[in-house]
């Protein structure tokens, strides 16, 4: 474009008559015409190199988040199935668990990890209708973020201990660490009975790495109250103590030796696992393994954490055995056995993916409530060998009634399992009638209206020879019956 005519317009020459005889007035609102134009798209292309400066910056950072090492090769059979499935979870139609247990088993690509916990999520929600008696506020989690928290220090604090390493939390006050800070501030305005806790944020962590803030926290809650997490975390850290006893008894039933070995030297489930429980172990071991964890406890619940316990203790059994003191069994169980190779940890998933402790969870729960009682009845009571047997023979009587109860329940739980599979197949049966007889709708309107056509392109008489004809076909079959019939 020229600029000697926009000079001399706006430079605001005094003579007319030159600028006249320069350029002609057309000439001049083309010319401002092609400048705003050209400016327009000046503007445009501004805003989409703004855009993709956006996605560019939004790629690098997941790239950043997604910085670990997978456990397992998920395949391309696989990554189709489980894109069919997130299409469900789009629809809100809930699918058969069977076949979510072996896809989760075969893999999860890490790129669509945080939509698949959410698809998982929704489906466990799908399946249980009746909301648990801790629900938390109904507020939004932008009303949260503009209130002030008096756990604000704690969390603070906290914020350089959590994933040190990583490149998404490692820069003092960046990115990672403030989207951190957001949600465990949130969450310590929604939840005032547990606030703030020391390995939440770990737990924070490893959500904020697969989804955004707002999602990390919908997740969060799912965790918490959904699944049942924020137990462990209250004050009085009762239920961590519960979870300690349970995770003894498994030992105690399951590997005697190492039971025996951990209790010579004064080394309790306390020691080594509280980290484990309260982190999901997302403190001391590698990411991808983490992540595997979180597959499954999204699927699962809190069941999967004492799984991964009892398989990497059984594992790692016969160096276990080898540490011959207090000190080196410490150091082994903190340092060494978080440090295992892909296989292992491989290993250790599939075994955690076969294996089934619920019923024993509860009996030892139960177990544990009963001992409690227990020890606060014998603390007054006297100290005679006749009270010890009776109390002994009570014990035993309730242990019983205990596991007969748990068997009931199991099976009123199997029951409720085929009723509401059997509502499903009706439904679907439903469905598929409903559908048939649309189709038979369809049809039948269709045949009406080639029947309408047929009548007004065929002539009238030959119509009418063809009614004669179909009534004497209708009439000759019954006719020939009533013959057959006189004797």
């Amino acid at each position: 474009m020229e600029e000697e005519p926009l000079v001399l317009f706006l430079s605001g020459d005094d003579d007319p008559e030159k600028a006249e005889e320069k350029k002609k007035s057309k000439e001049l609102k083309s010319l401002w015409k092609k400048a705003i134009h050209q400016q327009i798209l000046l503007l445009r292309m501004e805003k989409e190199n703004q855009k993709l400066e956006a996605r560019r910056d939004e790629l690098q950072s997941r790239k950043i988040k997604l910085d670990y090492e997978e456990v397992g090769v998920c395949q391309k059979e696989v990554l189709i199935t489980w894109d069919k499935k997130l299409l469900n979870c789009r629809a809100k139609i809930r699918c058969d668990m069977e076949d979510i247990h072996t896809s989760l088993k075969e893999g999860v690509p890490k790129s669509r990890r945080g939509e698949i916990w959410q698809f998982l999520a929704l489906q466990y929600r799908l399946r249980h209708r009746l909301l648990n008696k801790h629900q938390p506020p109904d507020t939004s989690y932008k009303e949260l973020l503009k209130q002030l928290t008096a756990q604000q220090h704690a969390i603070l604090v906290d914020l350089g201990r959590t994933f040190p390493t990583h490149p998404y939390f490692s820069v003092q006050l960046g990115a990672g660490q403030l989207s951190l800070f957001n949600l465990l501030k949130a969450y310590s305005l929604l939840d005032k009975e547990v606030g703030y806790c020391q390995g939440i944020s770990f737990v924070a962590g490893v959500l904020l790495l697969h989804m955004s803030e707002e999602q990390a926290f919908e997740m969060l809650k799912f965790l918490m109250y959904d699944l049942g997490f924020r137990k462990q975390y209250r004050p009085d850290m009762t239920s961590l103590q519960i979870q300690m006893y349970q995770l003894s008894r498994l030992l105690h039933d399951y590997h005697r030796e190492l039971y025996n070995h951990l209790e010579e030297n004064e080394i309790s489930p306390s020691l080594y696992a509280a980290p484990w429980f309260l982190t999901l172990f997302a403190s001391q071991f590698p990411l991808g393994f983490v992540a595997r964890i979180f597959d499954m406890i999204f699927l699962q619940g809190t069941e999967v954490i004492f799984k991964v316990a009892l398989s990497l203790l059984s594992n790692q059994e016969t160096l276990i055995m080898e540490c011959e003191n207090f000190e080196n069994i410490v150091e082994f169980l903190k340092s060494t056995l978080p440090d295992m190779n892909s296989s292992e940890m491989e290993k250790i998933i599939t075994q955690v993916f076969e294996m089934d402790i619920s019923k024993q969870l509860h009996a030892y729960e139960v177990e544990y409530h009963v001992l409690q009682d227990e020890l606060q009845e014998s603390s007054f009571a006297c100290e005679d060998n006749e009270s010890l047997e009776k109390l002994e023979r009570a014990n035993n009587h309730l242990k019983r009634q205990n596991m007969d109860l748990l068997e009931k329940l199991q099976v009123a739980h199997a029951k409720i399992q085929a009723l509401e599979s059997n509502l499903e197949n009706l439904l679907t049966r439903e469905t598929k009638m409903k559908t048939l007889i649309r189709t038979l709708e369809q049809e039948k309107m269709a045949y009406q209206k080639t029947v309408e056509q047929i009548r007004k392109l065929v002539p009238g008489e030959a119509l009418a020879n063809c009614e004669m004809l179909l009534r004497d076909l209708n009439c000759n079959p019954n006719n020939k019956a009533k013959a057959g019939n006189k004797p």
